[in-house]
């Protein structure tokens, strides 16, 4: 009976500890805003240099001064750990302006994270003489030297940056990124080493253990504790001490303690992809643990289903896409990892005639990685859910991956059914909208009506590509194709980004206007007779009907590539939307003279607010409610020009560079801006 009363109050205790974890990381990440203790018109910082990146303009350090700084600089003669004085100037990191990217803002404000510095003077105020920094500096200069370095500081530092965002993201669409964290496999291969080295001298246990927690400690300093570094070390502390105090606490309960110590150091963790794919991978797989039988070969097929099953919410959430053969792909890559990749990479250090075979054999698996993603038929782009529903998905997973187990069919059914639903929401949830994108200094509206898509226009801006925010917004919403992609003329910041946009997603159909062909036209024909891809010319009055969509086209070939652009009168539903591309004064002056078109509900500005675009009588004639400039912020050419938005006045002004992406629910009729400042 007190055997059970004790066993009652430790799992009341331990409910009681989730509760309060529960309710402390909401009250921080919800409740509680955090701000920088600078003003932001300070000038100067002394602080010291705790991360060093080498980046396409220069380098970014991160520095701790009263609080963290990213510091961007065009050169870096320090090492980690100096105290530098730096001069400059502070500035505020902005959210995303395309909805469902990269948020810059809110990742470094995770990482408690408040302003950036762009420096114009970087001082040595003292040299490092701290043990830690000194190893991590030298580790790191020696890595350098190898042929092999970027993969060295990936998989012994944790820094994965080093592989390259191609590299990277290659693996995350083959559902496999998570082989390239440092984790369990590392700490239990260290382990296993110390361990019995101790026990060979004839060590006790007790010393040895904590020599190996210093050991891992030492290791956490040196990989800015990476979170499922923490994850095993502090899982090994309470396995040990359960042993040593005979608490009898099961493995899980151990497991849900290790979360609470992680998530109380820092309750940014809950946003943190390494931290949600490994804890909650990590958890279903010690909660099946004792179904995890039979040889290699087997278990490593259970371990990659689990794997993927409980990623699928994860999955969904960070990437907006499943690849259905990931689970084929573990099996190939798992074992190379675990059994050569994680154990040569340490050799090398200490061997480096091992060198050149590692640096081949990572080519050789990255170029594979590659290869598969060729293979797009397993691939499924599933919509972005709020975090709530990915809670449910992944309860609802450790139910699924139970059944499936135990080898009951209704796993694999209730996977199937809320995987196909999922697939299916935009049809069963219909939407009408539209959306101005924030492509800087270029133009791109998409056009949503009942799961067709229409895109006027891809943006262009050189040594960027843009339409990757594009495509990654798309998926997001649970797009897969884009069936219509207008292009008004041949400008680079119009249509810059289309050869691009063609390679790396599904497009039907293009339209180009009728004008001449320059290069840049000529180049995405050619791109588009290599893939199959359907294209023609779209005329003065063509017309196209897409769902609830009529689109018509207004313009005649004019003298300019700008006046021959094309200019798209649109009825979407009861509203009426005028895309004006860069079509100047001439082609406004054609539209008028010909076609009675009254009062229109949107304007999407002509030539990006320039004063060539937008004439008085234009504007007085179709008097648009609401006129969107699709803009750059501090452009080379001024746009918009003063004189236009004075005539433009007596509309709801909205500027991509002022408030980033513009979106119009035609239904609810509601107008949402996702701006840097939001």
């Amino acid at each position: 009976m007190s055997n059970l009363k004790i066993k009652l109050q430790s799992n009341f205790l331990l409910l009681y500890l989730i509760i309060f974890t529960a309710l402390y990381v909401f009250i921080n990440v919800k409740v509680i805003r955090y701000e920088s203790i600078y003003k932001g018109d300070e000038t100067s910082f002394v602080g010291v240099i705790e991360k060093i990146k080498e980046t396409d303009y220069g380098y970014s350090l991160t520095i701790n001064a009263k609080e963290k700084l990213i510091v961007y600089t065009t050169k870096c003669d320090y090492s980690l750990g100096d105290k530098v004085y730096i001069e400059g100037t502070l500035e505020k990191p902005k959210n995303n302006t395309v909805l469902n990217t990269f948020n810059y803002k809110e990742y470094l404000y995770q990482n408690k994270i408040y302003y950036t510095f762009n420096a114009s003077n970087i001082i040595l105020v003292k040299k490092n003489n701290n043990i830690i920094y000194n190893l991590k500096d030298k580790l790191v200069k020696y890595m350098d030297t190898f042929k092999s370095k970027n993969f060295l500081k990936s998989f012994i530092l944790g820094e994965t940056s080093y592989l390259g965002d191609d590299v990277y993201n290659s693996y995350q669409k083959n559902g496999i990124c998570h082989l390239l964290s440092i984790g369990s496999l590392h700490i239990t291969l260290l382990s296993i080493l110390i361990l019995s080295i101790l026990k060979k001298i004839k060590i006790n246990e007790t010393i040895s253990h904590l020599f190996l927690f210093i050991v891992i400690f030492l290791y956490l300093l040196l990989t800015n504790f990476g979170v499922p570094i923490l994850r095993v070390y502090l899982y090994l502390i309470f396995k040990f001490l359960n042993k040593k105090l005979k608490l009898n606490l099961s493995p899980i309960k151990l497991f849900i303690l290790t979360t609470i110590i992680t998530l109380l150091i820092n309750p940014f963790y809950i946003y943190h992809k390494g931290f949600l794919y490994s804890y909650s991978i990590s958890f279903i797989l010690i909660l099946n643990s004792k179904k995890l039988t039979g040889n290699y070969f087997i278990k490593l097929i259970k371990i990659s289903l689990i794997s993927f099953i409980a990623s699928i919410p994860f999955n969904i959430y960070f990437n907006y896409e499943l690849n259905i053969f990931s689970i084929l792909y573990n099996l190939l890559f798992v074992p190379a990892f675990n059994l050569i990749v994680f154990p040569v990479s340490f050799l090398t250090l200490f061997l480096p005639f091992l060198d050149n075979l590692f640096y081949n054999f990572m080519t050789l698996l990255n170029n594979i990685s590659f290869s598969l993603n060729k293979v797009t038929i397993g691939i499924l782009i599933l919509k972005k859910m709020n975090f709530l529903i990915l809670i449910i998905y992944l309860l609802l997973t450790i139910f699924i991956i139970k059944d499936i187990l135990n080898k009951k069919a209704r796993g694999f059914i209730i996977l199937g059914l809320v995987l196909l639903i999922h697939f299916n929401i935009n049809v069963i949830v219909p939407r009408d909208f539209f959306m101005i994108i924030d492509v800087k200094q270029g133009d791109s509206s998409l056009f949503y009506s009942n799961n067709k898509v229409v895109l006027i226009d891809t943006g262009g801006v050189y040594q960027k590509q843009v339409s990757a925010d594009t495509i990654e917004m798309l998926k997001s919403l649970g797009i897969r194709k884009i069936d219509y992609l207008f292009l008004t003329h041949g400008d680079f910041d119009h249509m810059g980004d289309s050869i691009y946009l063609v390679n790396n997603f599904k497009v039907n159909q293009v339209f180009l206007n009728a004008n001449e062909l320059n290069k840049q036209e000529s180049k995405l024909i050619d791109e588009l007779n290599k893939k199959n891809i359907s294209y023609s010319f779209f005329k003065e009055q063509d017309s196209l009907r897409v769902n609830n969509l009529s689109i018509i086209e207004l313009n005649r070939i004019g003298e300019d590539e700008n006046d021959s652009s094309l200019v798209l009168y649109i009825l979407f539903k009861n509203k009426k939307i005028l895309m004006m591309g860069d079509a100047g004064i001439a082609a406004e002056d054609y539209i008028l003279d010909k076609y009675n078109l009254g009062e229109v509900d949107y304007l999407k500005v002509g030539h990006h607010g320039s004063n060539t675009s937008s004439s008085e009588r234009f504007i007085e004639k179709i008097k648009p409610k609401y006129s969107f400039i699709s803009v750059g912020l501090n452009n080379r050419y001024g746009h918009p020009k003063e004189e236009v938005l004075e005539t433009l006045s007596n509309s709801r002004i909205y500027r991509t560079d002022i408030n980033g992406s513009i979106e119009v629910d035609i239904n609810k009729n509601r107008l949402i801006t996702y701006d840097v400042n939001r």
